[in-house]
């Protein structure tokens, strides 16, 4: 699912040839060679990891049956999807609408979503055996939802420049949102609360991300990850529902009442907002062996809502219960991930992910 300057304690690698994906994140005006901050890399790389376990947690059942899970699952849900979209967000700040930036964003977001939503629904009616499914192109299925919130989120961004307190108009939206039902068109509900996030890495510079990578910052954030994670594992057993952490319902849909809704929102925001710092404060800031494999992103997030469901469709999540089979469960997915983002995938599946579309878009 990134051309900075080098920052304090971050290495600045040279980035591989330009694919849409990347080329679509960072912005910039000319193709090339650019500078990347691996950081960003790893960070994605890592999150991309936390979706992948989230949503085998969620397909196995394991979330209903163990404690242990439901408390991981709420602790990952918690922030991997909204560091996702502040990096997102971080990397669309070059974004103008610039012919060559829209053509870029177009072949990179919108064409692959497009191209996968046909093949879900071959997916899901061949191989599932799923009846009555539709080719509906305004109903995002299953995690496709994030590339529709990219691509509108990055078309917005030259109006965020111009709002005066952009991250707070963002947060009064989102908050304004969960008061009536959105529907699930184009999964507005979800554009407009994650929206926060993607307006604040908008905001972000170089330097605000150099000060999260202080010793002394890293220490306060790795204890912020403990208190959250211990917070969770008290709290779920007394939690009727997570629905709230998917940030795509209003509070009529979540049965409680407005001012509940208000509170509860306000307090997983800031509980989300303090998470993400300590995320991305303890994320590697140098090279390592799986920052390459941060920049293919997008692999990992379009196919393996395939193999989830295949897996859990097949059966293959039977039995896989208790401690052992909670962690083998979480090793195979762990591992599907960074499979997913390998280069021989790419080079296998770079037509349907990263279409060349030369022949019908302007540079």
């Amino acid at each position: 699912m990134s051309s900075i300057a080098p920052v304090e304690n971050t290495v600045a690698v040279p980035a591989p040839p330009a694919s849409p994906e990347a080329r679509q994140q960072d912005g910039a005006a000319a193709p090339g060679p650019r500078p990347r901050d691996a950081s960003l890399d790893n960070a994605r790389f890592l999150l991309l990891v936390l979706v992948v376990a989230g949503h085998t947690w969620s397909a196995s059942r394991t979330v209903q049956d163990s404690t242990a899970v439901r408390a991981a699952y709420a602790w990952v849900y918690l922030f991997h999807m909204p560091a996702f979209v502040l990096v997102s967000g971080y990397l669309s700040r070059g974004f103008a609408a610039r012919r060559d930036q829209t053509a870029r964003l177009v072949g990179g977001v919108l064409v692959p979503y497009v191209v996968f939503t046909c093949l879900y629904c071959l997916f899901r009616s061949e191989v599932l055996g799923q009846r009555h499914v539709s080719l509906d192109l305004l109903r995002p299925w299953y995690a496709s939802w994030f590339l529709v919130a990219l691509f509108l989120w990055r078309l917005g961004t030259p109006l965020w420049r111009s709002v005066r307190y952009p991250f707070a108009v963002a947060v009064l939206v989102a908050l304004l949102s969960g008061t009536t039902d959105n529907g699930d068109i184009l999964s507005f509900g979800r554009v407009l609360q994650f929206l926060p996030f993607f307006v604040l890495g908008l905001q972000l510079r170089p330097e605000h991300l150099a000060r999260l990578r202080t010793r002394r910052v890293r220490a306060a954030s790795a204890a912020v990850l403990a208190a959250l994670a211990a917070g969770a594992y008290a709290l779920v057993p007394h939690v009727r529902t997570l629905d709230w952490l998917n940030r795509d319902r209003g509070y009529g849909q979540l049965h409680t009442t407005l001012p509940h809704y208000l509170a509860v929102s306000a307090a997983l925001l800031a509980c989300t907002l303090a998470a993400c710092a300590a995320f991305l404060s303890l994320v590697p800031a140098r090279t390592a062996w799986f920052t390459a494999l941060g920049t293919r992103t997008m692999y990992a997030y379009l196919l393996h809502p395939m193999l989830v469901k295949l897996a859990q469709y097949r059966g293959w999540y039977d039995g896989l219960h208790g401690p052992l089979g909670e962690l083998a469960l979480t090793a195979a997915a762990v591992l599907t991930a960074t499979v997913l983002m390998t280069a021989p995938v790419r080079r296998v599946l770079r037509p349907l992910v990263e279409p060349r579309l030369r022949w019908l878009l302007r540079p």
